[in-house]
């Protein structure tokens, strides 16, 4: 059982994708570092001796900015836009789309736009 930057890593997985499960570390991240590390992409997390297992933990946590560090970086960069009253700050601050997506359509639940299926519009007898 690997734990990599306070994360622990599925057993049964190969490794270039267990690394996904780090926030802040995708496809090629994860096989930058093992590369780096020379590990096998193959290699299942179960099989990682424990100086493979150093050897990547010290990559992703001296290297990268990963986990809460990069959470709260992302959290600093969309207060930031809340503060100064940006457009893409108060679509934050609303709970809706960021990037021009439209919303006659789609979001309905974020907007709070929730329709039920319509029924056949009888009510349920209630037995008593």
């Amino acid at each position: 059982m690997a734990r990599i930057a306070g994360v622990t890593l599925p057993n049964n997985k190969r490794i270039v994708i267990a690394l996904q499960y780090i926030f802040g570390v995708g496809e090629t991240r994860a096989a930058d570092i093992l590369t780096r590390s020379k590990v096998s992409p193959e290699t299942r997390v179960k099989d990682l001796t424990p100086d493979e297992e150093n050897a990547i933990r010290t990559i992703v946590e001296k290297e990268f900015r990963v986990e809460g560090e990069l959470r709260r970086e992302v959290m600093g960069h969309i207060k930031r836009l809340k503060d100064i009253g940006s457009y893409r700050g108060s679509r934050h601050t609303k709970s809706l789309p960021v990037r021009g997506q439209r919303t006659k359509s789609n979001s309905r639940t974020v907007r709070g736009n929730v329709r039920k299926t319509a029924g056949s519009g009888r009510r349920m007898l209630t037995k008593t």
